[in-house]
């Protein structure tokens, strides 16, 4: 423990590497991912467009996973995946989701469902997502996280009255976008509107903490930076951890996919906060008040 409260206090500068690693690691992720799919995440129905067919019928896991493999070599060019649908823990269906959007290709996937489940296809709802919906959401959001950071900017300079704290708050919310979607990428899962929202409520938990770091280290001047740090550290660290906790029973117990994807992102981009917030921000806020000082 001494050890390592050493290696913070003293070491902060070489510390540095992990977050400028994990960043780095997490472009390229990303990058490779753009490269080889056309978009730097996988997404999902809600985003990309395609069809749901809904079936209100218990099933087993067995037949789930041989109704989905028999779809995957009925349909071998078509993403295809298939989703519990429960209510207070227990299945009330099923939920079919693929990519066809063209009435020809949804007519013979319903057709094969309904022969494969033995359901009639009057019992089952199919609902059609257009991709220029979905794209259309997917653009706008990208506006929305440029404005989001921009006026962050804005706001965070005027207070502070640098830049240099302003860009590593900046920073640090840019390294926890790029480096929890790289891990959500690496997880397989496809990206919906829910994760859209979960991503915009990231920026908004990585700003709180980091605006919390940067006001204990500039504005107080009681103490030194590391006794003044370390206060910081451990606000922020208290909030995270119930905010982790929380998050966790409700990843465990609750059965919608739609919220267990939005508590999967941000318990993602809780942890990578920790990282950037208390070891790459304090360390540049700390380099920054030693320049400052010795000038």
């Amino acid at each position: 423990m001494k050890s390592l409260k050493k290696l913070y206090e003293e070491k902060y500068k070489l510390l540095l590497i992990i977050p400028i690693a994990l960043l780095l690691l997490s472009i390229i992720q990303v990058g490779v991912q753009y490269s080889t799919t056309g978009d730097f995440v996988s997404k999902g129905v809600s985003l990309k467009g395609g069809s749901t067919i809904t079936i209100n019928q218990e099933f087993t896991d067995p037949e789930i996973t041989s109704l989905e493999q028999s779809l995957e070599t009925n349909f071998p060019l078509a993403e295809i995946s298939i989703r519990e649908l429960s209510s207070a823990g227990s299945m009330i269906g099923i939920s079919i989701d693929s990519d066809a959007q063209d009435t020809e290709e949804i007519n013979a996937l319903s057709s094969t469902v309904e022969e494969l489940t033995g359901v009639s296809s009057e019992d089952f709802s199919i609902e059609v997502m257009g991709s220029s919906l979905g794209e259309s959401f997917f653009q706008q959001t990208k506006w929305v996280l440029l404005i989001a950071f921009l006026l962050m900017g804005v706001v965070v300079f005027a207070y502070f009255r640098s830049i240099v704290p302003a860009l590593a708050i900046i920073l640090a919310a840019v390294s926890d976008l790029f480096v929890t979607l790289a891990i959500f990428n690496l997880t397989g899962s496809k990206l919906g509107t829910s994760g859209i929202a979960a991503f915009l409520m990231l920026i908004g938990y990585s700003v709180d903490t980091n605006i919390l770091l940067s006001t204990r280290l500039l504005k107080k001047k009681d103490g030194t930076v590391i006794e003044r740090a370390y206060g910081a550290l451990s606000t922020g660290l208290t909030m995270t951890a119930t905010t982790l906790a929380v998050l966790t029973i409700a990843f465990v117990l609750v059965e919608s996919e739609v919220v267990k994807q939005i508590m999967l992102i941000l318990l993602i981009g809780l942890a990578v906060d920790m990282i950037m917030t208390w070891i790459q921000n304090m360390s540049i806020l700390r380099i920054y008040l030693e320049r400052k000082k010795q000038k």
